[in-house]
């Protein structure tokens, strides 16, 4: 068992307490099976981005479920996409003395101070879903999550089949729905698709308009609108998650044009209503990203606690579907 600070001062803990309490939705609980040794459950403290999606809906579902599974005490909150929420956690659950923390970052940047706090507390910290950047590598133990660079490049490979299929001829122009301004996911999808369009694509595709919807259904509502207008030649949209390609369809049917046919689609995520406008040939191709990590992070969570190695990154298995495999995929989607 790794060892923590013995003592933090009051006052750290009533403020960080005080400000997790004002800034984010809490929700502590515990089980009553044990999951450390020496019959005390080992205690979790996790920071979850917000609820912006069906993806976030169902990872933070997962990590609860298998808590419970696994008998740990369970520390939950949502930061509503605000980082300064989740530092204030963080924070928190430093001042509680949990055993582990996990998060999984808002954005990028900014959090080699916090980390410093957890690591002067000996509470080893695990990233879920999103990387972050830091000075010091130390200031975390492992990745729990996706390629999210690898899953821009199979968007760009199965746009290929998406366009072959259509029998699309003449160049292609792309409308990009990106991710949340400075998230891991916005901007290593983003990389990924461009790497390989230069790639193989230099001459006929081009990145018409570019904008975050926020991962966001009403976000991608709103933007694909405003793409419709600045860009009425779109014929090809790349969205990075499914709920702002679900908005877009909106914005799209809502220009009196028929998405899937007019506008191809290929999106990210593999959430359930997406599979639905799949198979309603509304979305011509999905990428999955895979949120059911929580039985992984709670194996990778139980080896930390215990001092074992993990390795720096583990990666979740994930695969890619067209619309010919929609129909008979959905009724086994679980999120």
């Amino acid at each position: 068992m790794l060892s923590r600070r013995n003592f933090l001062t009051a006052a750290v803990g009533v403020a960080a307490a005080g400000a997790l309490a004002a800034c984010a939705k809490d929700d502590a609980g515990s089980s009553a099976s044990p999951g450390g040794s020496g019959g005390k459950a080992i205690s979790l403290g996790f920071s979850q981005v917000g609820s912006e999606s069906g993806w976030r809906t169902a990872n933070s579902d997962s990590v609860k479920e298998a808590a419970k599974e696994a008998g740990y005490t369970l520390k939950f909150s949502d930061a509503q996409q605000k980082q300064e929420n989740q530092i204030s956690a963080i924070r928190s659950y430093i001042a509680q003395k949990v055993d582990v923390i996990a998060f999984s970052p808002v954005v990028v940047t900014g959090w080699d101070a916090v980390l410093k706090e957890a690591k002067a507390a000996k509470i080893p910290v695990v990233l879920t879903d999103r990387s972050v950047e830091t000075s010091d590598e130390s200031l975390y133990v492992t990745l729990v999550g996706s390629d999210f660079t690898a899953e821009g490049e199979r968007a760009a490979v199965i746009l290929e089949k998406v366009l072959a299929t259509a029998g699309h001829k003449g160049e292609v122009k792309i409308a990009q729905l990106e991710g949340t301004t400075g998230a891991a996911p916005a901007i290593e999808r983003a990389k990924g698709f461009k790497t390989v369009m230069d790639r193989q694509h230099k001459n006929d595709w081009k990145i018409v308009v570019s904008q975050t919807g926020d991962f966001t259904r009403a976000g991608g509502k709103q933007v694909m609108a405003a793409f419709l207008q600045s860009n009425p030649d779109i014929n090809v949209l790349f969205a990075h998650n499914d709920d702002m390609a679900i908005g877009a369809i909106q914005a799209i049917e809502a220009a009196g044009m028929k998405p899937g046919k007019d506008i191809l689609i290929v999106s990210i995520d593999g959430v359930k209503d997406g599979f639905v406008a799949m198979s309603e040939g509304k979305i011509n191709a999905i990428v999955e990203c895979n949120p059911l990590l929580g039985p992984q992070l709670m194996e990778v969570v139980k080896k930390v606690h215990a001092g074992e190695k993990v390795d720096r990154w583990i990666k979740t298995e994930e695969s890619d579907y067209t619309q010919d495999q929609a129909k008979s995929a959905l009724p086994n989607r679980k999120y």
